[in-house]
């Protein structure tokens, strides 16, 4: 890419070592004027420091906007209403972010005029991908710069004397210190990469989970809570409605008090390598349970079924970036129109790192009757008879095969 041909850029920005170290570089090898865009997704920090040291940076269109519910109601609950999982048990709070944060990169580009965009995902992961195929699905012909692919800063020593010799203030924590592990963090979870978890044999240290507690030192009692569903999605806590943002982040603030939703996974990366992440998806781990009580009740066996078998290129798709690919699109369409019918309340008990279903009623879209399910005598309801042919005809393909083995 020719470096003279870019005259303006927006920056995913954090105010971080990473890039506020990138912001520069575009300064002093671009030669471009640099626009900031920074998501509140629910992270937890607070973001006008970030504002303060891009005015700094002599940067003057800054973006801070507050994505959380966004997030949540356009990104999060529709991949739930598909109970995407990647590889068994990666809830996807990472990858789901970032066609959020590319989106709205490619919105301010086109508000500011900018010719290109540059984040500061790294060229052995799977951030790189899932910015740059949003990017290109929403705008064909946007220009991309990834730093990490082209400088040689390519150590947190050298971006830290980088940003000593340029004069970049680089925050640490009240007490001095830093955490070792590469972190990330919205409303749906907080990961934890590198360090000591590089070996995959090692335990976790007890210090470095920040949303839950142990579960063995979780309350000695259970909590009985209710989650209201409509047309898929939960809106309601015992009753009380609120926005997704809000309902999200009070699940994760009651499942991590009872040792919800952490993880220690290895998993498959999109570039090729296998990669150990921790993951604390404390909300996340309770409404996926709910859900998919809520639609044991009220979804048809086929429907349902089929759902499980797509759910796997579904969870595919949104951790490797397709989330504005039309497959993915396709894909969710389809579910959407299954979850017409997935309304009612779903009654959930956490007790020491547990979730278990309790209870679920839909007094609309119920496809339960007791009266043909039950052991009791039930009034012709169901002709047990029936069952003789039905297996008979089920059995006949196995009979004949049994019968040409010589059985």
């Amino acid at each position: 890419m020719a470096q003279s041909a870019i005259k303006k850029v927006v920056l995913a920005y954090s105010g971080g070592l990473d890039t506020s170290v990138i912001l520069k570089w575009l300064q002093e090898e671009y030669g471009c004027e640099v626009v900031t865009f920074t998501a509140d997704i629910g992270q937890g920090e607070e973001l006008e420091p970030a504002r303060a040291k891009a005015t700094a940076a002599g940067v003057k269109e800054i973006y801070i906007d507050d994505l959380r519910e966004e997030f949540v109601s356009d990104f999060v609950f529709p991949m739930f209403r598909a109970n995407a999982i990647y590889e068994g048990e990666y809830l996807l709070g990472t990858s789901i972010a970032r066609p959020l944060i590319a989106k709205r990169l490619i919105e301010i580009a086109a508000a500011t005029g900018a010719d290109a965009i540059a984040h500061g995902a790294t060229g052995k992961g799977n951030d790189q991908v899932r910015f740059e195929l949003t990017a290109y699905a929403l705008n064909p012909e946007i220009r991309i710069i990834a730093p990490w692919r082209e400088w040689d800063l390519l150590s947190r020593e050298k971006l830290m004397d980088y940003a000593a010799k340029h004069g970049i203030a680089v925050e640490m924590k009240r007490d001095g210190t830093k955490s070792p592990y590469s972190m990330d963090a919205n409303l749906l979870h907080i990961s934890y990469e590198g360090y000591d978890l590089e070996d995959p044999w090692v335990e976790p240290g007890a210090d470095m989970w920040r949303w839950s507690v142990a579960p063995e030192q979780a309350p000695d009692q259970p909590l009985n809570i209710e989650l209201t569903f409509e047309r898929g999605d939960a809106v309601a806590i015992d009753g009380q409605r609120l926005s997704p943002a809000a309902l999200l982040a009070e699940l994760n603030r009651i499942g991590g008090a009872h040792g919800i939703g952490r993880a220690d996974i290895v998993e498959n990366r999109y570039v090729g390598m296998k990669s150990r992440g921790c993951y604390e998806t404390p909300g996340g781990t309770i409404l996926l349970k709910a859900h998919r009580a809520m639609e044991s009740l009220t979804l048809d066996r086929e429907a349902a079924h089929l759902k499980d078998e797509l759910m796997p290129r579904y969870a595919s798709l949104v951790y490797n970036g397709y989330w504005f690919a039309p497959e993915r699109q396709m894909l969710q369409a389809a579910i959407d129109q299954t979850q017409a019918v997935v309304n009612g309340e779903v009654r959930i008990k956490l007790y020491k790192g547990s979730v278990m279903v309790v209870g679920r009623k839909s007094v609309t879209n119920s496809l339960f009757d007791a009266s043909i399910a039950t052991f009791e005598e039930d009034a012709g309801a169901y002709d047990q008879k029936d069952a003789t042919g039905f297996i008979r005809l089920n059995a006949l393909r196995l009979r004949v095969a049994g019968r040409q083995r010589g059985e």
